[in-house]
């Protein structure tokens, strides 16, 4: 594989009890040039994650008695800002917002296919065109260069998705955005399942940006997409 979209020092945590997958992964993770490490349970892997922070986290929902879920959960709580990515059997509206409910970033749907798999690797690890201008629609900033955003004088943080969600959106305010569109330009690779995701994740994203007396600046458009504007 070419270099010029992979970070030959990117270090990458794969958290997960089911060995003959987690060492599937990492052979091909290190065949594509990435630093992999490998953690046997969410114990390891916790501790793993704050001795060495990783540029990428990569959690079995299913982690023998343990909760892959429980573990984003802490991950984040002890502030582990790296994205995770979800190991998931299936990807019902139940298991997408206990997704994003978890603090994860993105999911993977089993069984394990190598080429996509790489695919979102790549797109969470390709290198940022430098961009560091903060991006503003009304009283809502968005700083690029440390991914969260300010309602006012709110901090507000996201994750990754979160953030090229709403990126994208303030980047193209008051245009009304077909949903295929938005699954194109954020989500980037060769998307599988329904593109009801995108309601899941707006509807994240508005709980965290829109305060009690803030207005709604996500629009839904019935039928076509989402627009950013203030009525």
């Amino acid at each position: 594989m070419g270099t010029s979209t992979t970070d030959r020092g990117t270090h990458i945590l794969l958290i997960g009890t089911n060995e003959g997958q987690t060492r599937q992964m990492e052979f091909d993770l290190r065949e594509a040039g990435y630093h992999p490490v490998v953690a046997s349970s969410a114990k390891v892997g916790m501790a793993m994650a704050t001795e060495s922070p990783p540029a990428l986290i990569v959690v079995d929902r299913l982690l023998g008695g343990e909760s892959g879920l429980a573990l984003c959960q802490t991950l984040r709580s002890q502030g582990i800002k790296a994205p995770i990515v979800l190991l998931m059997a299936k990807e019902s509206l139940e298991d997408r917002v206990a997704c994003l409910e978890c603090g994860a970033d993105d999911y993977f749907l089993k069984p394990y296919r190598a080429e996509a798999f790489l695919k979102m690797v790549q797109l969470y690890l390709q290198a940022s065109p430098g961009e560091t201008e903060n991006l503003r629609f009304g009283d809502l900033t968005l700083d690029i260069e440390n991914r969260h955003a300010l309602r006012g004088d709110r901090l507000i943080e996201l994750t990754m998705k979160e953030f090229e969600l709403l990126k994208y959106l303030m980047e193209h305010p008051r245009e009304v955005l077909p949903r295929e569109q938005i699954l194109e330009n954020v989500w980037g690779y060769d998307f599988v399942g329904e593109s009801n995701v995108i309601e899941v994740y707006v509807r994240y994203l508005r709980l965290k940006i829109d305060g009690e007396d803030d207005k709604r600046l996500i629009q839904t458009v019935r039928g076509v997409g989402y627009v950013l504007r203030e009525s």
